[in-house]
């Protein structure tokens, strides 16, 4: 076993020491944790970060309900101390469906949220990660295009591959837990995040890696965790600008959220997740008007996630107050393929380069 496995385990059995010893003393076991809402999130000077606040809540068993919420913990606590001296791994969902053979039924859980939400509380009172816990996401897809070359290690050994010369037109795919990589050198001017496959592929078949020196993240989406930590440290080891592309909706904005600020869900981790000074590059409202863009009109819920946005602190920015109040008052949401509508080059060779150079990233 690793000295990081050592520790990882080490932790997780303090923590059952810890229901022990409340047991024995005579005292109800609880479990005390942030509470993750909204309102409960703080900007960290410091770190640049948000962070949980002062907030918390209790998870005790002095009820029926509480009691089953921590026998699920000391269950789970078990089973990632025996998957770690095994130098196992295994997914979430595997967890939850793992639940229903143990012997006791009460442990068990009802879905597989509750089984990711236990993960999470225990990352927080452990202070490990899942991912030391040796325990993995379904496979998101994600992938790194650019001109990179670093070292993975893998079960079969190192690995030395080039983010360019040594793959397919899809990419390298970022591994589970992206610490196991070592950067070897790199000809990167900077990292484009980019929300959708499409986009990701019409920029790959233009050359943009090439052309800009760019290195392409596909976020396939709300950005895995994995997918977010190799963006930080690439940014922090490398001294690389991040720049994030999404569409123009509402949610797209929470998806450079979760690369720029944290997320809610994660906030514990948003030191190791979040890259404070990841910008925005588009689509912006601004440029649904300044293009013309083909758009859909702002459905009842975005409409209120806008709203919700303009009173969520890390969304309190003279920037995005005025770009956000601009969609609410043209009433409009645009995807990024709508750039194609002035040509498949148009986002290679006007769009970008545009913004880019407007935000001295080029």
């Amino acid at each position: 076993m690793s000295t990081q496995d050592e520790r990882a385990r080490q932790q997780l059995i303090d923590l059952a020491a810890e229901f022990y010893d409340q047991f024995a003393g005579g005292e109800v076991p609880e479990m005390t944790l942030p509470t993750r809402t909204k309102s409960n999130i703080e900007y960290d000077e410091e770190s640049g970060v948000w962070v949980y606040g002062d907030r918390t809540s209790t998870r005790s068993a002095n009820s029926v309900r509480g009691a089953r919420k921590l026998l699920k913990a000391t269950y789970t606590i078990d089973f990632l101390a025996r998957q770690l001296e095994e130098g196992r791994s295994s997914t979430l969902r595997e967890l939850y469906y793992l639940s229903e053979s143990w012997d006791a039924e009460e442990a068990a859980f009802s879905d597989q949220d509750e089984s990711n939400q236990l993960i999470e509380d225990l990352e927080i009172v452990s202070e490990v990660t899942r991912e030391d816990f040796h325990m993995r996401p379904e496979e998101s897809g994600a992938t790194l295009m650019g001109p990179l070359e670093l070292r993975e290690q893998t079960r079969r050994g190192e690995r030395e591959i080039h983010c360019q010369e040594d793959v397919g037109e899809g990419g390298y795919q970022i591994p589970n837990n992206p610490d196991t990589i070592d950067f070897l050198d790199h000809d990167v001017d900077f990292i484009l995040c980019v929300e959708t496959g499409g986009m990701r592929d019409r920029l790959v078949e233009n050359g943009f890696d090439t052309d800009y020196n760019a290195l392409i993240v596909h976020l396939k989406g709300q950005p895995a965790r994995a997918t977010r930590r190799i963006t930080k440290r690439l940014h922090d080891e490398l001294d690389l600008p991040v720049v994030v592309f999404t569409d123009g909706d509402p949610w797209s904005y929470r998806i450079y959220g979760s690369v720029a600020y944290g997320s809610i869900k994660s906030a514990h981790l948003s030191e190791y997740l979040a890259t404070p000074e990841a910008e925005f590059v588009g689509i912006q409202p601004a440029d649904i008007v300044e293009y013309d863009l083909p758009t859909d009109p702002l459905a009842d819920s975005d409409v209120n996630a806008l709203e919700s946005e303009l009173e969520d602190p890390r969304f309190m920015t003279d920037y995005w107050t005025e770009q956000i109040e601009l969609q609410l008052d043209i009433g409009k949401k645009a995807e990024q393929q709508a750039l194609a509508s002035r040509g498949l080059d148009f986002v290679t060779d006007e769009y970008l380069p545009t913004r880019l150079h407007e935000m001295g990233v080029l």
